[in-house]
């Protein structure tokens, strides 16, 4: 498969997690465990894990998921093409009820993102990107959506700028005071800036899209949590930065945990 063949699958795959994310959603019982990280997860998190998993299989890939067995590096690291999965991104968000979480599908080559699916359950707002061709944003995509859907019918991305005002996206659940420090910094260097508080990837997708220009995230994040939306950004001319700006996020790592970063 090529990776428009590749990606047409992940789209399909998070439409379908998403239909099974909205059925425990709307349930009087997410089914609240607490995991050994002491972070929690749901029915919905293991229902569109199962899901997403069924469907990319036929693609013969490896499949890395936070909610998976995780896989040890000495066979990790000889993967060359793998995708890196987040069933839901954002379960604080889901049990808060505010709608701001969201499915994450990447595609992994040489320990960078090439194509990658956000897609918003409750919104409808699903953002695909592949490196190189464009990122794209469709409103409540039919379920046999595809690419070429997202070409001919959605937004492509960026679609607006901020380039009259400084907009900062940071995470509704997760702020901390190393990131307030970093925007008392970037105050001090573009005067007056605006903030927005966003759950899960849809802050990456923010800067993607243009309706923020910068994600500081000075705190812990998996890859899982940033591998998807970092494909749509690449695609939008955009990019995962460490705080030198200079050095690309990368993934596939021994430790799975990503470093600061700034997402511009």
């Amino acid at each position: 498969m090529g990776v428009t063949q590749l990606i047409n699958t992940a789209i399909i795959a998070a439409l379908l997690a998403g239909t099974k994310i909205r059925e425990v959603y709307f349930s009087p019982d997410f089914g609240v465990q607490i995991k050994d990280d002491q972070t929690p997860v749901t029915l919905a998190d293991h229902q569109a894990h199962d899901e997403i998993s069924e469907k990319l299989a036929v693609t013969g890939l490896p499949i890395l998921s936070e909610e998976g067995i995780l896989i040890n590096y000495s066979e990790r690291k000889k993967w060359d093409l793998f995708w890196l999965v987040d069933p839901l991104d954002g379960t604080k968000e889901f049990i808060k009820r505010n709608d701001e979480f969201t499915v994450n599908i990447a595609l992994i080559r040489d320990c960078h993102p090439i194509a990658g699916v956000v897609y918003a359950p409750i919104s409808g707002e699903l953002y695909v990107g592949i490196v190189g061709i464009g990122a794209f944003k469709l409103r409540h995509p039919n379920e046999d959506c595809t690419f070429q859907t997202l070409q001919l019918t959605g937004i492509k991305l960026p679609e607006q700028t901020t380039a009259d005002e400084c907009i900062v996206t940071i995470s509704r659940s997760h702020t901390n005071s190393e990131t307030e420090a970093y925007i008392e910094t970037l105050q001090k260097g573009h005067g007056p800036i605006r903030i927005i508080a966003k759950g899960s990837s849809l802050k990456m997708c923010m800067v993607a899209e243009g309706t923020a220009t910068i994600y500081p995230k000075l705190g812990k994040t998996m890859e899982w949590d940033t591998a998807a939306a970092h494909a749509i950004l690449k695609a939008a001319w955009k990019n995962i930065f460490l705080p030198d700006l200079k050095t690309e996020l990368t993934y596939n790592k021994e430790n799975l945990q990503n470093p600061h970063f700034i997402a511009i």
